[in-house]
């Protein structure tokens, strides 16, 4: 975050540099420092002659470069925008020779989203030494309920824990789908309100009983019933619910459960840490761990291996999925 700050500082204070090489895994912030530049370095007259966006699958190297080289009309800079640069991955290497003297009236930025260029190469040692090389790493799952927090805050909102953890579970750690729910949520919700797990179900529709989270909340504490109900559910919703996203998940719980039995300091800090979740729910694993011995956690993680195979059609093609997870309850909690 601090990198982020200070990069978007330096551009507000006109402290720009020539090549903006922003990659990484996560897309959000590359979009986000992306759409700065492209509002905020030229004014609205400027932008008409001296701003071009152009998109990776539909130009070369060659045109990026032709372009770069053009000089502004009546400004300082001008700006050029490639997103979706990663498409121009096989040929990227092209561009180390402008980059190595880069035009110094260009803006050039390269929205290099879902990987990375390879460090090694000289296109990333030339735009490093030249330029500014960002790369958007993809946050842990513990650490995406804080990220949620920290947008929420300024915008004078709040969410409770395991609100925050129903985003996770639903929309995984993509930090750009994450904040598209939450914008929903501050067009509909007044300033100052606290994001409950009933807004959550309300607004975006995930079930705030009837979900992974509470699954493997009820198979960790061996409440029975209501794994039993929430399996239920998840039959009678089988799109909305598939089992193959519900097995990986279990898989992950038995997984850490695993690695805390084998844990020598199962403090709850010591725990949040080496399994990198957040803390409000470190006390369901201590509670699953009292509830599984090390024995039955290994047998679940190899039970939970077979029906993974199973769950993705291999083996089990005239057993519907419903039928499986209610087959896969049992032998868990058994």
């Amino acid at each position: 975050m601090d990198e982020i700050k200070q990069l978007v500082a330096d551009i507000k204070q006109k402290k720009l540099k020539p090549i903006y090489l922003l990659m990484g895994e996560e897309s959000y912030y590359v979009d986000k420092i992306s759409d700065f530049i492209e509002a905020s370095v030229l004014s609205e007259e400027e932008k008409g002659f001296n701003q071009m966006v152009l998109y990776g699958r539909d130009i070369t190297v060659e045109d990026i470069v032709s372009q770069a080289k053009r000089y502004p009309m009546m400004a300082e800079y001008q700006v050029v925008i490639v997103k979706e640069a990663q498409d121009l991955s096989r040929q990227i290497d092209k561009l180390t020779d402008y980059a190595k003297q880069p035009q110094p009236s260009t803006i050039l930025v390269l929205n290099y989203k879902y990987k990375t260029v390879d460090k090694r190469k000289a296109i990333y040692k030339a735009i490093k030494k030249t330029g500014v090389v960002f790369e958007s790493k993809k946050l842990y799952e513990n650490q995406v309920a804080d990220w949620i927090r920290r947008v929420l805050s300024p915008k004078s909102y709040s969410i409770t824990p395991k609100a925050a953890q129903m985003l996770v579970e639903f929309l995984g750690t993509d930090l750009s789908k994450i904040n598209n729910e939450l914008e929903k949520l501050q067009i509909i919700l007044l300033k100052d309100t606290q994001i409950t797990p009933d807004h959550i179900e309300e607004n975006i529709g995930i079930s705030k009983d009837y979900n992974n989270f509470e699954l493997r909340k009820a198979i960790g504490s061996r409440n029975v019933l209501k794994a039993q109900k929430i399996v239920k559910y998840f039959a009678d919703n089988p799109k909305d619910n598939p089992m193959v996203v519900t097995v990986s998940l279990l898989f992950s719980f038995f997984s850490q459960l695993l690695h805390i039995h084998g844990m020598n300091d199962k403090n709850p800090r010591s725990v949040a840490s080496a399994l990198k979740i957040n803390p409000y729910f470190v006390e369901e694993y201590l509670v699953a761990v009292r509830n599984y011995p090390m024995k039955k956690v290994s047998a679940n993680i190899a039970i939970l291996r077979e029906f993974d195979v199973k769950s993705k059609g291999v083996g089990a093609n005239a057993v519907p999925q419903g039928d499986l997870l209610k087959e896969l309850l049992v032998l868990l909690m058994q």
